[in-house]
């Protein structure tokens, strides 16, 4: 059941959202950190970030189905505060590559941490009265962080080492742990009316067309743009027009947020389901094959905001498929299952085919998103619910 929440509520769940999502907006970062300072292989950096998106996804899919069930404020503070204590043990380790067997269980732990905090951040917004809006200004503050963190944590980098970034990362989720624990809204623990009941039950099976089409965004995103600072410095375009690059998405990224939120009732998230992943594919074609510093730029640029864009459409979507919450709150475990698979996959790619081949993987991904996204139109115009046949 839906329910409204004040604004000291909806502050709280956008703190939540920033901390469990930064990887989002820092993945390059973090990538480029572990191969250059600590002098990890480009499989061994997607490896360890991989594990940390795996422990989100383990999380995230036990907490999901117990949503209604289990207290949700002391999970939320105890998983962020989890994830942040292991970010600080990271930053006291050595800056080598000797440090890889701490760093990658590490990783592992405060994945699962994170990921609790998360996955109850999103199952709540999921409840409010406009999932849609409320996802889609979450995500506006998360490039708020993307801006401060490309605009400051590159320069702390390369003057103190990669564990500088631990150090944000550690900062980000006690910050949420904070919070949580003082105002994490309680959203209540009522099973579904009888309508909504109804409709979630023969919905239930429509739900995982959209689920596979936010992994195959999720992986395409992470598989590409983790190796976005790696494919500029092989190009030959300088350090400081790449930092440019990523500080300016961070500011396109402002946009794609609000923008879902104003298009809600103009636009139907089963054409934004089918557009996305095919604007994805060219961006990612493009950005992996370009040897002209314009073309990468503006990819980059637009990279990030695609996903944002159409995620929030399927957020949307899936709140009404499932107005439970327990859809919309295993949001992390269907994100983080692409996120996780994709610098591990990227990095193979990359050892095996050169930074190009990238492009033509996320084309694959992107086909099986449309097919995904095709078969779920066909259910919904045959649907007994005509609110859902509306979709289609």
């Amino acid at each position: 059941m839906s329910k409204p929440i004040g604004v000291g509520g909806k502050a709280v769940l956008t703190i939540g959202h920033m901390a469990g999502m930064i990887d989002m907006v820092a993945l390059p970062l973090w990538i480029g950190g572990l191969m250059q300072h600590y002098q990890f292989s480009p499989q061994d950096a997607g490896i360890t970030v991989t594990l940390f998106l795996l422990g989100m996804v383990i999380a995230s899919a036990v907490i999901a189905p117990l949503f209604n069930r289990i207290p949700r404020r002391p999970i939320v503070v105890g998983g962020f505060a989890l994830a942040a204590a292991c970010f600080l043990f990271m930053v006291r380790l050595p800056i080598d590559r000797a440090s890889f067997d701490l760093l990658v269980p590490l990783h592992a732990l405060a994945g699962l941490g994170a990921g609790c905090g998360l996955s109850l951040v999103h199952g709540s917004i999921g409840r409010t009265d406009n999932p849609h809006r409320l996802f889609g200004m979450v995500n506006l503050a998360v490039a708020v962080l993307g801006i401060a963190v490309f605009a400051a944590v590159p320069g702390l980098v390369a003057r103190y080492g990669a564990s500088v970034l631990f150090l944000v990362f550690a900062v980000a989720m006690g910050v949420a742990a904070v919070v949580s624990l003082v105002g994490f809204p309680d959203m209540g623990d009522e099973a579904p009316r009888p309508a909504e009941g109804a409709r979630t039950g023969g919905a239930s099976r429509l739900i995982w067309m959209p689920i596979g089409v936010v992994i195959c965004l999720t992986l395409n995103q992470s598989m590409v743009f983790a190796f976005v600072e790696r494919i500029g410095a092989a190009r030959g375009f300088g350090a400081g027009d790449v930092q440019a690059v990523l500080v300016t998405l961070g500011f396109v990224n402002l946009l794609p947020g609000p923008l879902a939120a104003w298009m809600q009732h103009r636009v139907s998230p089963l054409a934004v389901g089918l557009a996305g992943p095919v604007g994805q594919a060219v961006l990612a074609l493009t950005l992996s094959s370009s040897l002209v510093f314009a073309p990468y730029a503006l990819t980059v640029v637009l990279y990030v905001s695609m996903v944002i864009f159409t995620h929030t459409f399927l957020f949307g979507l899936l709140s009404r498929l499932d107005p439970s919450g327990r859809a919309t709150s295993g949001t992390p475990a269907m994100m983080m299952m692409g996120s996780c698979l994709g610098p591990a996959v990227g990095g193979f790619i990359v050892s095996a085919f050169g930074y190009q081949g990238l492009g033509w993987a996320a084309c694959a991904v992107a086909l099986v998103a449309v097919v995904l996204m095709l078969r779920l139109r066909a259910q919904l115009r045959g649907h007994e619910d005509a609110s859902l046949r509306a979709f289609a």
